[in-house]
């Protein structure tokens, strides 16, 4: 059976679209799954550095469109996992480079070799993004859960219908219980009541990520931090398991900080 690629997408910068991508890539590849990640942020990549692999780079996903190496050729295998591999952007072109039938021809030679296409898409709503949607046959948007992202990602799921691109799935990143319960972030169910979305999975704000991406480690490499271990979780979700949600908060939240919340969402 072909493979599945997925496309990880936003509305908003910042939100750790890159980070979700990487992180997902690894926990999937450590259950045995055949992996390829495709960075097409073309004149910003970042993927390369977050999955450390940035030193590795010979050719990248221009010189693959425009002939001057194989597919196969420009596909970097990451040194820990032999089932894992990246197909990097280029840090000189511009996204006019690669057209959405390129993506469509190379995501359909990877699905043939993998289990699963990572796609992991530029921010905003230019062509980058829709190169990135369309050799994609599911969608996942990630956001935070602040105000002026949610109204991000809310946008880019209509876009998404609009292109026909059929229902996306959630994941909610970056999330601080603390902040939640004070009113000052949104919870979980404002986002989803907001987007009307499927959930797919929630990370909680961990320091650990930023140290890991650093590194050029991704943290779902172990999963003994909450964040890891929801990466893996969301990993399971993608395989089709079912899997609990992990306990983000500690106590119950007032009716003052709730309504607080909604109404931030209204403005």
């Amino acid at each position: 059976m072909p493979g599945i690629a997925i496309t990880f997408t936003s509305g908003k910068g910042g939100v750790g679209k890159t980070t979700v991508t990487a992180n997902l890539a690894v926990a999937l590849a450590l259950l045995g799954r055949r992996v390829t990640a495709i960075d097409t942020d073309i004149g910003l990549r970042n993927l390369d550095i977050v999955m450390g692999m940035e030193n590795r780079i010979i050719y990248d996903i221009v010189d693959v469109v425009e002939g001057r190496c194989h597919l196969y050729q420009a596909l970097i295998r990451d040194k820990r996992f032999s089932s894992l591999h990246l197909l990097p952007a280029s840090q000189t072109r511009d996204k006019t480079a690669v057209t959405p039938q390129d993506m469509v021809a190379i995501c359909q030679e990877l699905k043939k070799n993998n289990d699963f296409v990572l796609i992991d898409s530029p921010a905003g709503i230019e062509l980058g993004f829709r190169n990135a949607l369309a050799g994609a046959d599911e969608l996942v948007v990630v956001t935070t859960p602040e105000v002026a992202a949610v109204r991000s990602a809310d946008r880019i799921l209509g876009l998404i219908e609009s292109i026909g691109k059929g229902s996306s799935q959630l994941i909610i990143n970056r999330i601080k219980p603390s902040m939640v319960r004070r009113g000052d972030m949104l919870d979980t169910f404002d986002v989803i009541e907001f987007l009307a979305i499927e959930l797919l999975g929630v990370v909680p704000e961990d320091e650990a990520i930023l140290i890991a991406t650093n590194q050029g480690i991704p943290l779902a490499c172990e999963a003994k931090t909450p964040a890891g271990q929801a990466f893996h979780n969301i990993a399971y979700r993608l395989l089709g398991e079912e899997v609990p949600f992990l306990p983000i908060f500690e106590e119950p939240e007032t009716l003052f900080t709730r309504i607080r919340r909604v109404l931030r969402l209204s403005y």
